[in-house]
Parts: structure tokens; C-alpha cells; sequence
């Protein structure tokens, strides 16, 4: 029977020191030292022993007398050395009960006293030992070094809890406090929120830091970014939720800078310097992969396409190689450009710049007055750009030029022949973004059809065309660039060429990239590449190496079963880059948006839905949502005003309301 005596059991991770006034068998009506009575089940009790009170004395007596008991037991408990218990202990691999630690730690005379203290003391320490049912079984000492560095890590922790709550506070106030020790630890925890927000890591964490810090809302971690100078305003999120290298490595920058102070090899290649060859590009271009050039000679036009010969400065497996593989394609952004090579080379030694000995890989090509091809062949070339011209430039300067106006018209016949072989014109402005002296955004469309970029879009389609054809002929490994037929080919009607884009663009089957050759029925072409911008994406330069190494009679680099653990790797990389260039060009959207809030644009209705119509706003070209409101029915194809109620770049939201037909 356990009435009269001590039971100590744990309560919410402390020892209680109890009176059992009476033993129910299966339960222990128990009196605690601050006067409550408990009920308690017998196997919660870790230690029971006898004592000197009477369950009859008075209350106020056996009060005084049980904390008197608790005091004894707590004096006791610190004259216990864990870490020496544990030292005499640890190599035994037992599991030991309290009378036995109890002697170690006090000598052969001991009481109950004392085994409560033991108990108490392993207990509340819980760095040397496991305490289960009253024994103890000892930590091995790896297991201990790792409860210390987990003992370490848990007050480091709290000690950023404190002070990073306390600091982020006053940064949230406007205030400039002094930068915590922890400061960077605190702003990765930011960073991670800002990025993945609910799906960050350790979430209950870094919510408690933001709680100590008055801050409710996770989207107010971005504006603490912004006021600790950490990131920009308008920052791009996907570069850092992607993981893009932003930079080249020591290593990376030294090895291009070897090669950019090294001429190239010019043995084997035939010297075309005598041609007129000229670079057409964005004003704002700097890394120049292709060039032409026109000669005319009686009935005959003789077309050079000149690509930059990276192949034959990076060399397969290289440092840059396999950087330039694990980047896949520069990133062409707005207020940002992150080249696939180190700019030294890509903007300079390996570039077509005006007046510059440069390696090349060019096509010559033959055709009579109708524009139909009657020759052609692949060299390895030396050339050098003469004129570096706009497409501004052009197309002020076409029809006084005769080199132009004829590639004007080339350009415009081979387009009529890959449409008569099925191509589709789909094309459509590109939204450029200005970005004005008073902080705001405007946005301009860029016309792809102008005869600049047909000739230079056209001039590279047969590139790429022949490229393909001849790794076909020659049974080349490469990787093909595909597309089936799509689902529908639809006709272009009264609801006009804007609607009729984004309609059929849902039809065309998927881009494909493979070994096998294919047609791509996207460009009328029987088979088709990229092989025309080397300095830029990946996939071309594994061409360019493919076509290389047939034009120096050598084995290519890679086989078709390593063309494919290439494409494997390297496809998802695209993708990441196309997602990121698609988000940002909508970001900057919605910040053009936000600043015309109240507003009125021109729609087009592309879809009626159930509960919502999807519309494109012509004049940023972003397909949206639009709620349906009672009593207004649209058609597909309708024209429309909406007005802006609410953008925010940021949170990506669009909010748009009816207001008339257009």
C-alpha cells in the first residue's frame, strides 16, 4: 500500500513531490505541496518511498512537512554531478536503477533522499542519460556530442528568436537598429520565406521570429528584403527559387580569359574576309553569333550565313562547356542579361564584331532570280564584319541599298515557300519594357514582321534548315528540332487575326527535340535545327561541335546515345529558362497595370467559361481572367472595355471589371 508514503511523478517536464493520502488500488489520491489534491495513476509514479507522516495529521502540518521533504531532495539534487555518474558508468552498456547511481554519487549510506535527487538531477540534465520506468540507461559518447550540438543549436535559435524579433521590429518601424550577430542567418530565414512563403522550411520557426517582430503576414517578408537593402523592389524571385547561376566562378572567368587572349586556330579554313559581311540586331545587342553577306553575280545570288565558330574555342567537356551545359541558354531580361558564356568571350573575342578576324562556320548558298536554291555547302571560315546595322537601320536603309533590298526580297520568297509547304504565321509584337526617369513603366510593342527581322528570322530558318539536312545526309548525330501537324488548322475570319493567333496556337502540337529526324510542321520544313546562335544556347553549340567535327573529317563528339542523356539534362533547363523569361515580361506587365489602376483597356474575349470569360488585353497582350457579372453576356471573339481594379505584381494578381462593348 503506497498511502503515507512519497510518490514523485513528472508534470508538464518538472519533478512533483506528493503525499499519497490514500491508495485506491488503481489509482493514488495524492496532496501536493501547493495544496491541490490529484488523482494519479500508479505507473506514472517514478519513485515511491516511506515517510514519517501521517496521513491523519493536519493539513497545514503535512503541508509544511512535504515541503520540507521537497527542499531536502532539491539541496541534494545539487550536490549531483551528472557528467561524473555518467564517466563511471558509460562503457558498461547497462542500464542502471537509481539506488546503484544513488551510491555512486553519495557513498554506501544512503536514503530515499537521495535517490530522488539522483533521479531528479539525470532527469532535468538529460545530457548523459535515458531515463525510462525509474533506470537509466547512458548515452554513448557520440550520442552526447550530438545532444550538445543540438542543446547549442536550440539556444542559438532562441537568441535569434529574441533579438532578430527585436531587430526586424524596429526595421519595420523605419528605425536603423544595430545589426544583430545573427543578422544573416535572420535574413536567409527571410529570404526562404519570401520565396516559398508556406512551403518554406522549418515554417513554425521562422513564423515565430516574424510574430516577435509584430509581423502577421508573410508577404510583408519582401518589404523587410527591401528595407534591409537585401533585395531590390521589384527583386526576380524565380532566378533565386530556381537556384540560376548569376555569376561564373574564379575558375570559370580565369579559363576565359586564357582563351580570349589567344588567337584562334586559322589552319583549315577558307578565308572569306573578302566578303561584305554585316551583323543586323537589337541596337542594344553586344554578343554577335550571326552574319551575312550578299554578292550578285549575273543571274547567280550568292547568300553567306556566318555563325560564330564557338565550337572551336570551347571545346567538348571543357570547364565552359560544362558551364555553358548547366546554364543552357543566356537570359535575356529586362534590366538584366546572365550571358551562357563569360562576357569576355561572348562579348568579345568570340563575338562578330565590326572590323575583327573571326572564326566562323558559314553557309554559302546558291539561287537564281526566283529565289530557288541551286547549291550550297558548309566551310569553316575566317570573316570580318563590316557594318554592324539596326534593325532601325534597315529598315530606314533597305530600298536604297541593293544588298538589302535583294535580301529583303529573298527573305520574303523563302518565307512564301515554307508557306506553301504548310508553315503557319503566327507571329505576333513583342512587348518590350522602358523604364522611365520617374520610376514608372512603359511598355512598347516591337514588330516582328518589318523586313529587318524577316530577313534575318528567314536568313537563319535556312540556316538551320540545311544544317539539319546536311547531318541527315551524312548521318550525323544531332538533335532534331520537330513538330506534327496541328490538331486543326483553323481559318483566319471576321473576328480578326489577334483571335485567330491565340486559337490556333492552342492547336499546334508540341515543340519536340530528338534524334530522330522529323518534320517541323510549324516552319514547312522537311527537317529541321538550331545551330545559328552558339553563343547563346547550348543546344546549338552541341550542333555547331556535331558539325564541326564532319567538316574537319573527324569523328563528331558525341554519339546519338549521348545526345540524349544531353537532351535529358538540358531540356529542363530551357524550360526554367522560358518560365522565368515568361514571369518576368508578366511581372513588369502587372507593374504597368498597377500604375494605371481605375483605367480602361481594349479585350478580346478568348473563352466562356462557367463562372469567369478568359479575355486577352490587346494592349499588353497578357491573357486574363474576367468575372462574369449579372446580366452581361460576351461572345468569343467580342471586343470589350475593362477596367483595372486592382494589380500587384508581386502577389501576381489581376483584378478586371466590365465596363462596355468596345
Amino acid at each position: 500500500m503506497a498511502q503515507g508514503k512519497i510518490v514523485e511523478y513528472v508534470e508538464q517536464g518538472r519533478f512533483i513531490c506528493a503525499l499519497c493520502l490514500e491508495d485506491k488500488g488503481n489509482r493514488f489520491h495524492l496532496l501536493t505541496p501547493l495544496n491541490r489534491e490529484i488523482s494519479l495513476a500508479p505507473k506514472r509514479a517514478v519513485l515511491i518511498s516511506p515517510s514519517d507522516l501521517d496521513t491523519t495529521w493536519p493539513r497545514e502540518e503535512l503541508l509544511g512537512r512535504l515541503r520540507e521533504r521537497e527542499q531536502v531532495r532539491m539541496n541534494l539534487k545539487a550536490q549531483v554531478d551528472a557528467r561524473e555518474i555518467w564517466e563511471l558508468v558509460r562503457d558498461e552498456n547497462e542500464i542502471f536503477d537509481n539506488r546503484y547511481l544513488a551510491h555512486l554519487a553519495f557513498g554506501e549510506s544512503i536514503t530515499d533522499d537521495h535517490r530522488s535527487a539522483v533521479v531528479r538531477a539525470l532527469f532535468e540534465n538529460r545530457l548523459y542519460f535515458k531515463m525510462k520506468d525509474g533506470h537509466f540507461l547512458p548515452h554513448s559518447q557520440d550520442k552526447v556530442e550530438q545532444i550538445v550540438k543540438q542543446q547549442e543549436a536550440e539556444a542559438l535559435r532562441a537568441e535569434r528568436l529574441r533579438h532578430g524579433g527585436l531587430w526586424l521590429g524596429e526595421i519595420r518601424k523605419g528605425n536603423q537598429p544595430q545589426d544583430p550577430p545573427c543578422r544573416e542567418a535572420i535574413v536567409q530565414d527571410l529570404i526562404e520565406l519570401a520565396l516559398y512563403e508556406n512551403a518554406a522550411s522549418d515554417l513554425k520557426y521562422k513564423k515565430e521570429l516574424l510574430s516577435n517582430a509584430g509581423v502577421q503576414d508573410i508577404r510583408e517578408v519582401r518589404d523587410l528584403l527591401v528595407r534591409l537593402g537585401v533585395w531590390e523592389e521589384d527583386e526576380n524571385r524565380d532566378l533565386l527559387r530556381l537556384g540560376v547561376d548569376t555569376v561564373f566562378t574564379p575558375d570559370q572567368l580565369h579559363e576565359a580569359s586564357r582563351l580570349a587572349a589567344s588567337d584562334f586556330n586559322r589552319e583549315g579554313r577558307e578565308d572569306l574576309r573578302d566578303l561584305s559581311c554585316m551583323t543586323i540586331d537589337s541596337a542594344l545587342t553586344r554578343d554577335y553569333d550571326d552574319a551575312m553577306s550578299l554578292k550578285v553575280n549575273g543571274d547567280r545570288i550568292h547568300l553567306g550565313v556566318h555563325i560564330a565558330d564557338v565550337a572551336d574555342v570551347i571545346p567538348p567537356g571543357s570547364l565552359l562547356d560544362q558551364a555553358a551545359r548547366q546554364r543552357a541558354s543566356s537570359h535575356y531580361l529586362p534590366r538584366r542579361q546572365i550571358p551562357m558564356i563569360p562576357e569576355v568571350l561572348s562579348q568579345d573575342a568570340l563575338s562578330l564584331k565590326q572590323g575583327c578576324d573571326r572564326p566562323a562556320v558559314s553557309l554559302l548558298a546558291t539561287f537564281d532570280p526566283k529565289g530557288r536554291l541551286l547549291d550550297h555547302r558548309f566551310t569553316r571560315s575566317i570573316i570580318r564584319v563590316r557594318r554592324q546595322l539596326s534593325y532601325t537601320a534597315v529598315e530606314e536603309t533597305y530600298e536604297k541599298e541593293e544588298s538589302l533590298t535583294r535580301l529583303s526580297d529573298l527573305s520574303q520568297t523563302l518565307r512564301q515557300q515554307r508557306m506553301n509547304q504548310g508553315a503557319l504565321n503566327l507571329s505576333l509584337p513583342e512587348l518590350e519594357v522602358r523604364f522611365n526617369p520617374d520610376q514608372t513603366v512603359s511598355l512598347e510593342f516591337i514588330e516582328q514582321d518589318t523586313r529587318a527581322r524577316m530577313i534575318v528570322a528567314e536568313i537563319m530558318i535556312l540556316y538551320n534548315w540545311l544544317v539539319a539536312k546536311f547531318c541527315q545526309d551524312h548521318q550525323i548525330p544531332v538533335l532534331f528540332r520537330t513538330q506534327p501537324e496541328p490538331s486543326e488548322k483553323l481559318p483566319l475570319d471576321e473576328k480578326g487575326y489577334l483571335y485567330y493567333v491565340f486559337q490556333q496556337r492552342r492547336k499546334l502540337s508540341p515543340l519536340q527535340v530528338q534524334t530522330a529526324p522529323a518534320p517541323h510542321a510549324g516552319l514547312g520544313m522537311p527537317v529541321y535545327t538550331h545551330a545559328t546562335s552558339p553563343i547563346r544556347r547550348y543546344l546549338d553549340l552541341l550542333t555547331q561541335h556535331q558539325l564541326k567535327g564532319a567538316l574537319s573529317g573527324q569523328a563528331p563528339p558525341w554519339d546519338e546515345k549521348a545526345l540524349e542523356e544531353i537532351r535529358l539534362y538540358v531540356e529542363p533547363v530551357i524550360k526554367n529558362v522560358a518560365l522565368i523569361k515568361r514571369n518576368r515580361l508578366r511581372y513588369w506587365t502587372l507593374k504597368f497595370l498597377s500604375q494605371h489602376q481605375g483605367e480602361t483597356f481594349t479585350a478580346l474575349v478568348l473563352d466562356e467559361l462557367k463562372r469567369k470569360y478568359r479575355i486577352l488585353l490587346e494592349d499588353v497582350l497578357m491573357i486574363a481572367d474576367l468575372k462574369r457579372q449579372n446580366g452581361i453576356i460576351l461572345s468569343q471573339g467580342q471586343k470589350i472595355r475593362v477596367r483595372v481594379k486592382k494589380a500587384d505584381p508581386w502577389e501576381d494578381m489581376l483584378t478586371l471589371e466590365y465596363v462596355k462593348e468596345a
